[in-house]
């Protein structure tokens, strides 16, 4: 990371055309026939199942149309323009898992003769807002064609046995399909809504920048498929122990390695992800050198014919104030933050015009200053604010390496400050320095400023060692990217759970006390930006005040209360271990999962001392199992070679571990 000091749902075969195709042109589509003579249309808000249904990100505009809509064994799929092979397949899904058996597909427009299929009593339609057959679909479902039509926005109505899936663009087809899964209320339910939809930062997702262990291949590859589901577009690809990104920055990949690049770059693009390669060359480079301005190219260039469009510079972490040859002194002079902001200006411009610029499809170079995280003004800043090619884009980490909030003012003066709205590296979860030791983050993304969207081109978070826990807060960033004004940490936060869950209630309500052990978000200095274990912490609170009280049914009713809670905190690490369908996050977790298992049960010990106490007056058995099923929490370490920096997890500290240890006093 920068620093001033210095489920995946698994992929499944399309789902077979069990039937003959419906064979329907989308110029004659209308309302099913049934819908047109039959009763009006409930009003929004009618009937029990009239609610809205949790969508993350959060729609701009969502109103519920009545009640929920029946989905039969056989489904009618009409697929307009600009509607992609993922798209269709997450339209699919969500089909089948609301109860379809049998999806009879037709393109727009086609013709063919064939055997009639049996009559379905849903027809879903996707396609381009600008067919004029989907925009009447969607009128005549109770949809809105909005007057702009904003890069990846998309619009759906579904009622009357019609669900209309309008994207504006390509990516809006897919965004649309991705929150159709989200409507799924019941086995053979969907919601009856009409949306209208977009973003509101362009760019939103992750940036792997973290120091230690890189995320496996395979992490990679479901974090891509996961970015889709949650309508992330950005994976800025810059592992901080990637040789060839780094130290040997020149040379090229090995065949094996530039395999693997290709394969994500191709999964980024299924899943409607851009997806960025950041090559960090301030090491070693020589500015004032043709031949590694040209080395600087090349590189970039053989991930271009890999298939990436989108590529960065990452000047991070570097000296400048010393050259890494004569000659930039001799072009640029002593060296010194103006110097410095020269040379890198004309490195950035270089890219820019003699690469970007020349390479179809590419888009505007990407670029991490040397500072970054305040918005002071200096020679350097000023020397790019002036120089830099305004097509580039800057990031900038917020007020501190480790921001403890994001205002709008901060935003806006970091943009005045480089001449161009600035693109958020929020460290947050990453845990790869000294205060994170043993920490997983998984707190709600929170503390930013809404309305933050008028100051930013986007956010990326830098996320953590552990891809799969990363998670959490990636769910809470990307929404609030979509939609900062309208975002609630705690909604996202628990709709994140329910997404690792799989809905499974049980389950979700076991992810929210683990994560609620593991709250705690440090800065780089002594202070927390947020607090550990604090619904925990609520629950011991009320506790001690009712113990503290001396009325004996008030201590009897805490002790209860408390009871169910330890009951939950006990049981999560199995509940998550049966009920969690991501192996990696499985995995990845498993030694907080492990010192959860055993905080649990001395909890649990603890409140049979208090019990005992209570009503005999001793329950040093008790305390003394307790302790020493603490000691042996208090002792699991990260999982080797994973993690930096190594440790002794952390669970719920300060607060746990606190009150298990004062309890024999109280």
């Amino acid at each position: 990371m920068p620093r001033s000091h210095p489920y995946r749902l698994p992929r499944v075969p399309r789902l077979p055309l069990l039937g003959a195709a419906v064979l329907l042109s989308l110029g004659t589509l209308s309302v099913p026939a049934q819908a047109a003579g039959g009763p009006p249309p409930a009003a929004p808000g009618a009937g029990p199942s009239a609610a809205l249904p949790v969508v993350t990100p959060t729609p701009r505009h969502i109103t519920s149309a009545g009640r929920d809509l029946r989905v039969p064994e056989r489904v009618r799929l009409v697929l307009g323009d600009g509607v992609d092979a993922p798209s269709t397949e997450v339209i699919e899904r969500a089909l089948a898992s609301a109860g379809a058996r049998h999806i009879d597909t037709a393109a727009a427009g086609d013709t063919a003769p064939g055997p009639r299929a049996p009559e379905a009593k849903l027809t879903v339609v996707a396609g381009s807002i600008t067919d004029r057959a989907v925009a009447g679909a969607l009128r005549s479902a109770g949809g809105t064609v909005p007057a702009t039509l904003v890069a990846e926005g998309y619009s759906l109505a579904s009622r009357d046995g019609t669900v209309v899936l309008a994207g504006n663009d390509g990516d809006g087809v897919y965004y649309a399909a991705q929150t159709l899964r989200q409507l799924v209320t019941g086995k053979h339910t969907l919601a009856a809504v009409s949306v209208t939809d977009h973003p509101a930062m362009p760019l939103r997702g992750s940036i792997e920048g973290f120091y230690g262990a890189p995320w496996s291949h395979a992490d990679r590859l479901d974090q891509l498929a996961f970015y889709g589901d949650i309508k992330a577009n950005t994976y800025i690809y810059t592992p901080k122990d990637d040789p060839y990104l780094r130290e040997e920055w020149r040379e090229p990949y090995p065949a094996d390695r530039l395999a693997d690049l290709r394969e994500l770059i191709q999964q980024a693009a299924d899943h409607h992800v851009g997806f960025t390669y950041a090559l960090s060359p301030g090491l070693s480079v020589c500015y004032s050198d043709p031949g590694d301005v040209n080395a600087l190219k090349t590189k970039l260039g053989a991930l271009y014919d890999q298939g990436a469009r989108s590529f960065y510079v990452a000047l991070d972490d570097i000296s400048y104030t010393r050259w890494n040859c004569d000659a930039d002194r001799d072009t640029y002079g002593a060296p010194g933050r103006g110097s410095a902001g020269q040379a890198q200006s004309d490195l950035l411009n270089a890219v820019q015009h003699d690469f970007v610029d020349t390479h179809p499809d590419a888009q505007p170079l990407q670029f991490v200053p040397t500072e970054y995280s305040d918005t002071a003004d200096s020679a350097y800043k000023s020397v790019l604010r002036e120089q830099l090619d305004p097509k580039v884009v800057v990031q900038w980490t917020g007020t501190d390496v480790v921001p403890p909030s994001i205002s709008v003012a901060d935003a806006r003066a970091a943009s005045t400050v480089w001449g161009r709205k600035v693109f958020l590296w929020d460290n947050y979860p990453v845990n790869d320095y000294g205060q994170t030791t043993g920490r997983l983050l998984m707190a709600p993304y929170d503390k930013r400023e809404a309305g933050l969207h008028e100051a930013l081109s986007g956010i990326v978070l830098n996320p953590m060692n552990q891809a799969a826990a990363s998670k959490v807060a990636l769910f809470g960033g990307v929404s609030f990217a979509w939609n900062d004004e309208d975002y609630d940490p705690d909604r996202t936060w628990r709709a994140a759970a329910g997404y690792l869950a799989g809905g499974d209630p049980a389950t979700t309500r076991a992810l929210l006390a683990f994560f609620d052990t593991q709250h705690l978000a440090p800065t780089f200095g002594d202070t927390n930006w947020q607090p550990q274990a604090p619904g925990l912490a609520a629950r011991m609170a009320d506790f001690t005040e009712a113990w503290d009280s001396g009325s004996r049914p008030r201590r009897q009713a805490a002790l209860r209360t408390l009871d169910a809670y330890a009951d939950v905190l006990a049981g999560a690490p199995g509940q998550i271990r049966a009920g969690v369908r991501d192996p990696a996050f499985l995995a990845q977790t498993k030694p907080w999962l492990d010192a959860l298992d055993l905080w649990g049960q001395s909890l649990d010990a603890t409140l049979d001392g208090l019990r005992a106490q209570l009503h005999s007056g001793s329950g040093q058995a008790d305390f003394t199992r307790a302790a020493g099923l603490a000691r042996q929490a208090a002792a699991i370490t990260t999982i080797p070679g994973t993690t930096r920096p190594q440790g002794t997890v952390k669970v719920a500290d300060g607060v746990l571990d606190t009150f298990i240890a004062q309890a024999p006093a109280m």
